[in-house]
């Protein structure tokens, strides 16, 4: 849940998902719509798919792997997150770099270049393995991440409080910030959708998107096609019928909602609509008529 999301945000989340998946056994055998409701509105849904994978497959094999080699084999574990795992659950001794992490040693060492790049990355491993204490790696790898979230910030750094200062490279110049390097943002694309409201007596008509979408995977959503300005009608329900099949009328907006995803800036305008033939679906659609208050609804096609 922390990858990409602030601890803030996680909280909540992740004292309600205990409760719901006490153990392994329980989150591998929950279904998995169940679960990817629960994960509604932390994002990047493809962790909790990943989550849902790797549990299952700890439970056929009986225990947590113990091993960097074997967390590294579960599906949505890396790198990182092998050695965060390893180190503050088994005492495994290997260093950690998160966000944090990096921002602490680029500054420790003064590094000009992105911590990303190979050559950048390999002194920083060797910084932060040079500070680990092999007899607690899980506190100490803690300790290291804890200091860039409230001392070693972006902004402003608490630098006079800081128990690396005395050897801060970037201190002893003057301009801890300067370190590391602000990346090159991606330039902001920005997305015009228009999405249809179809409401009938057996509920909202969803459609699940395909399991090989590059975002939000196997999830239900309102149909939807790309506008541009000042587009009339019937040119997203042309778009909807090429798109899902059918036949689509599509009327005024009842709504607009604006969204930010990584780079995309998505303006999404709802109209309320109908729709007939609903058993010409496109062959790769799969629909559903889903109550306000269900996870689970009449599947009409697949």
């Amino acid at each position: 849940m922390l990858q990409q999301t602030r601890v803030e945000t996680v909280v909540p989340y992740y004292e309600r998902f205990l409760e719901r998946y006490p153990t392994v056994e329980v989150l591998a055998g929950a279904e998995l719509e169940d679960l990817l409701a629960s994960w509604s509105g932390l994002g990047y849904y493809r962790r909790a798919r990943q989550m849902h994978a790797a549990a299952a497959r700890i439970v056929r094999r009986g225990s947590f792997p113990d091993t960097l080699e074997g967390l590294r084999e579960l599906p949505g574990i890396g790198e990182y997150t092998a050695a965060a795992i390893g180190s503050i659950a088994f005492g495994i001794a290997v260093a950690v770099l998160d966000g944090n992490v990096e921002r602490v040693l680029s500054r420790y060492l003064a590094l000009p270049g992105d911590p990303k790049a190979k050559p950048i990355r390999r002194q920083l491993v060797a910084a932060a393995t040079g500070l680990l204490d092999g007899e607690r790696p899980g506190d100490s790898n803690q300790a290291l991440m804890e200091l860039g979230a409230t001392l070693c910030t972006p902004r402003r750094p608490k630098c006079l409080l800081c128990p690396l200062s005395s050897d801060c490279r970037a201190l002893a110049e003057g301009d801890p910030e300067r370190y590391p390097p602000p990346r090159k943002r991606r330039p902001v694309v920005r997305v015009r959708l228009v999405l249809a409201w179809v409401e009938g007596p057996q509920g909202l008509l969803l459609f699940r998107r395909p399991e090989d979408s590059k975002l939000l995977a196997g999830t239900w959503e309102l149909p939807w096609v790309e506008g541009i300005g000042g587009a009339q009608p019937q040119e997203p329900s042309r778009g909807l019928a090429t798109k899902y099949g059918g036949r689509w009328t599509l009327n005024d907006a009842i709504a607009t909602v604006r969204h930010g995803i990584t780079h995309r800036a998505i303006e999404a305008e709802v109209r309320r609509g109908t729709l007939d033939s609903t058993g010409t679906f496109a062959a790769s659609a799969q629909a559903g008529w889903f109550q306000p208050d269900s996870r689970s609804g009449d599947i009409l096609a697949r």
